[in-house]
C-alpha cells in the first residue's frame, strides 16, 4: 500500500469516527499519523540523484508574490496588467505551463510577481505538477489566491486544503508552544493557562507516535492538537494570503458586495480593469514593506532610492538597516538621527534596537577615529616638537 492510499484510509477512518470526549485521543493519534505520512510524501524519492524538475526562478526585488489558482481564472491576464510582462492567455485551460516572473514598480519598491500554472484538486499528492507550484509558493512573501467570482465557493476551500496539506498555513501566526527534544529526563508537560483542547495524556500519545520519549513542552496559549503537531513537525510555513475574486463583471452587485466583505478578500475585474489600484495597495499593506531614506551629514535627504526593509526579511530595526547597507557599518556606528513617524521629536538620537517605520529618514553618525598621539590639548602623552633641545628652532632675539 502506497503513502497516498494510507492517507486516504486514515482520512476515511477519521470521517466515520464520532467526535466526543472518549475518541479525542484516538483522533489525535490519527492526525499525527497523517502528518507523518504527508511529510514523507513531500520528501524526494530515495536513490534519486541531482535536482528535481522544479521552477527555477531567481529572487529579485524587495518582495515576492505568487499567483495561485485553478486554470483559466485570469492569473496570466492579471500579471500582464500589473507588470507589463506578456504571459500567454487563451480560452483553453493550462495555457501557462511554467513559472513566468514579472516586476511591479510600486512606491519606489520592486515586487516580483510570479504567474504559476493552474493547480487541480489533488495537487498536494503530485497531480498536475502541484508539488512544484506549491514549492514556489512556499518561498513567497505573499500568496494571491485568484478565484473565479462566478464559480462556487467550494474552490476556495479546495485550494486552502491543498496548501494546508503540504505545510502552508494561510493567515495564521505560529502557535505559542515551546518544544525542545532532550536526551534524558522523560517528557515535561507544562502550561501557563487552562487548556481546553489538549491535555497531558493526549500530548504523551502524540509524542509517542513520533517516537519522542524525552522532551520539554510548554503551552503559552490554548492551542489545538493540530498546532502541537505543527510545532513537532517544525517544517510549517506561515504566510499571508489575499483571496482575489476576478470576473466580477459577470455577477450581480449583491454578490460583489458579499464577496468584498469577506475577510482577507478583494474583488477585481481584469477585463474592465476594475479595482486594480486597490489590489496593489492591499499587497503593499500585507507585505509590510518599510522604506527608509538616507541623509548624509550636512546635506539634504536622498529621496531617489530608499532602503526597503521588511519584518519577514531580516527585520526593521536600525541594526537591520545598517546590515542592509554594509556588514562592517555597525562596528563604526556611534548613533543615528531619525526623522519620521518612529521618532518622538525631530531629530531623535537612537540606538541599534530602534524600530523604523515607513518613510523614515536616517542619518548615521560614526565614531571619530582616535588620534595617533594618544590625547588632545594638555592631555597629550607627548609633545609634537623635537625630542632634543639642540634640534629646536631658536627664536629671534627681541628688538630693544
Amino acid at each position: 500500500m502506497g503513502i497516498v492510499e494510507k492517507i486516504k484510509e486514515i482520512e476515511f477512518e477519521m470521517a466515520r469516527t464520532q467526535k466526543n470526549k472518549a475518541t479525542e485521543y484516538h483522533l489525535g493519534q490519527l492526525k499525527a499519523k497523517i502528518a507523518k505520512l504527508r511529510t514523507q510524501l513531500l520528501e524526494p524519492p530515495k536513490g534519486s540523484a541531482g535536482a528535481g524538475d522544479g521552477f527555477e526562478v531567481t529572487k529579485f526585488g524587495h518582495g515576492r508574490v505568487a499567483l495561485i489558482g485553478f486554470p483559466s481564472v485570469g492569473k496570466s491576464t492579471l500579471l500582464t496588467l500589473l507588470t507589463g510582462t506578456q504571459s500567454e492567455a487563451a480560452a483553453y485551460e493550462f495555457t501557462t505551463l511554467t513559472c513566468i516572473p514579472g516586476i511591479i514598480n510600486y512606491n519606489d519598491a520592486k515586487i516580483q510577481l510570479l504567474d504559476l500554472p493552474g493547480i487541480i484538486e489533488g495537487a498536494s499528492e503530485g497531480k498536475g505538477r502541484g508539488r512544484q507550484v506549491i514549492a514556489v509558493a512556499k518561498s513567497s512573501d505573499l500568496v494571491l489566491m485568484v478565484l473565479d467570482a462566478s464559480k462556487s465557493e467550494g474552490h476556495r476551500q479546495i485550494l486552502t486544503g491543498e496548501l494546508e496539506a503540504v505545510g502552508l498555513r494561510l493567515n495564521k501566526r505560529p502557535p505559542q508552544i515551546y518544544f525542545k527534544r532532550k536526551k534524558t529526563g522523560g517528557i515535561s508537560f507544562n502550561s501557563t493557562m487552562q487548556l481546553t483542547h489538549v491535555d497531558e495524556k493526549l500530548c504523551y500519545q502524540i509524542l509517542h507516535e513520533y517516537k519522542i520519549h524525552n522532551a520539554e513542552v510548554l503551552f503559552r496559549e490554548d492551542a489545538t492538537v493540530d498546532d502541537l503537531i505543527d510545532v513537532i513537525e517544525g517544517n510549517r510555513k506561515y504566510i499571508k494570503c489575499v483571496y482575489v475574486y476576478n470576473k466580477i463583471d459577470v455577477i450581480g452587485i449583491d454578490d460583489v458586495d458579499r464577496l468584498a466583505r469577506q475577510a482577507n478578500s478583494i474583488v477585481i475585474s481584469c477585463n474592465l480593469k476594475l479595482n486594480l489600484d486597490r489590489l496593489l495597495a492591499r499587497m503593499w499593506d500585507e507585505m509590510g514593506l518599510v522604506r527608509v531614506y538616507t541623509k548624509p551629514q550636512g546635506q539634504q535627504p536622498d529621496f531617489s532610492e530608499p532602503v526597503v526593509l521588511s519584518t519577514d526579511r531580516g527585520g526593521c530595526t536600525v541594526e537591520d538597516f545598517c546590515n542592509h547597507i554594509h556588514r562592517s557599518l555597525l562596528k563604526d556606528l556611534k548613533y543615528v538621527l531619525v526623522w519620521g513617524a518612529s521618532s518622538k521629536h525631530y531629530p531623535q538620537r537612537c540606538g541599534v534596537q530602534h524600530t523604523l517605520h515607513d518613510e523614515d529618514v536616517v542619518q548615521i553618525v560614526k565614531k571619530k577615529e582616535k588620534e595617533e598621539d594618544g590625547g588632545r590639548g594638555r592631555f597629550k602623552s607627548h609633545s609634537t616638537g623635537p625630542a632634543r633641545i639642540s634640534d629646536r628652532e631658536k627664536k629671534a632675539p627681541l628688538k630693544t
